[in-house]
């Protein structure tokens, strides 16, 4: 596999908006030496041996725990995984308390998801160990951005002058608030569209061009990343129906063929099916929506092995 002896200036992943383009450039390059790795018939190498990593996941999530864990087990680290259900959490243990007893277990990298924004930064403030960031509330996603870019970046060769358009609960997303910021400095072009109560005020001003008409997100998009409605985030639906949201913005075969021949469809998962996003085009030949799952793997590898210092052992 092709490897790097760089890593990333900070021990953490906290967002994107930190990351400049190199970095992110030396993430998604690592990740195909990577994506090597997962299709061998051995799919493990020694970079992490010995070393200990906490997968804190304190709100609810399948793809990017699992993710993170098979990550880690194929770099050869050492695993704990902890949840707030069954643990001291839910006996009023703080964050601060939890973290602290973790810590004197020695580990070298804390993997955390937490409903409240901030929440790794501030460990990472306090930690020697290595945060990696893998959801704070509505905040970011790091590491989804950077999967969802090397799906691109795979698919159409490049992300330079690509036309991106997102669609949805733009409002409540924390992917999209870390591929806006990836998209943007690697120079794709951005359009956001949605409901104008599920998008944020000002939000043209991170460079990114806001409809509120599907089919004009879709005319002319290389790549079209429909967003889950996040109901859980919301305390009463900002629209009048589930409907009604798929009769004005649920992607359909039909609108699709307003995006451009060989467009990319991507969805950050867990999907909503006859909400955002039709099961013909989920299931379709233009979703690359599987592919990102198994991206994500090496992508989640590559920051791991980055923030270890970038020294593998052959």
């Amino acid at each position: 596999m092709r490897t790097t002896t760089s890593a990333l200036r900070s021990k953490d992943l906290l967002g994107i908006e930190a990351l400049t383009p190199e970095e992110i450039t030396l993430i998604l390059d690592t990740a195909e030496g990577f994506k090597e790795v997962s299709e061998r018939p051995v799919k493990k190498v020694p970079a992490l041996r010995g070393q200990l990593v906490i997968n804190l996941f304190m709100e609810a999530s399948t793809r990017t725990r699992v993710s993170f864990e098979i990550a880690e087990k194929r770099l050869s680290a050492d695993t704990l995984n902890f949840a707030a259900s069954g643990s001291s959490v839910e006996k009023g243990e703080t964050l601060i308390d939890t973290v602290d007893n973790l810590m004197a277990m020695h580990p070298d990298m804390i993997v955390i998801r937490h409903k409240h924004p901030g929440s790794p930064k501030m460990l990472a403030d306090r930690l020697p160990a290595s945060v990696i960031n893998a959801g704070d509330g509505a905040h970011e996603h790091p590491t989804q951005a950077l999967l969802d870019a090397f799906t691109i970046r795979e698919r159409l060769g490049r992300l330079q002058g690509v036309n991106v358009s997102i669609i949805g609960d733009i409002a409540h997303s924390r992917v999209v608030r870390s591929n806006i910021h990836l998209l943007r400095k690697m120079k794709a072009n951005v359009t956001l569209a949605g409901p104008p109560t599920l998008m944020p005020a000002e939000v043209e001003r991170l460079g990114v061009r806001v409809v509120h008409s599907l089919d004009e997100a879709l005319e002319g998009a290389d790549v079209v990343m429909m967003l889950r409605v996040q109901l859980e985030r919301q305390g009463k639906l900002s629209f009048p129906s589930l409907r009604e949201y798929y009769n004005t913005f649920g992607l359909t075969p039909e609108r699709l063929r307003r995006a451009k021949e060989g467009v990319v469809v991507m969805h950050p998962g867990p999907m909503n099916r006859g909400v955002e996003i039709a099961s013909d085009v989920a299931d379709g030949p233009y979703s690359v929506i599987l592919e990102q799952v198994t991206n994500g793997v090496a992508v989640r590898m590559a920051v791991l092995y980055l923030l270890s210092g970038g020294h593998l052992a052959e």
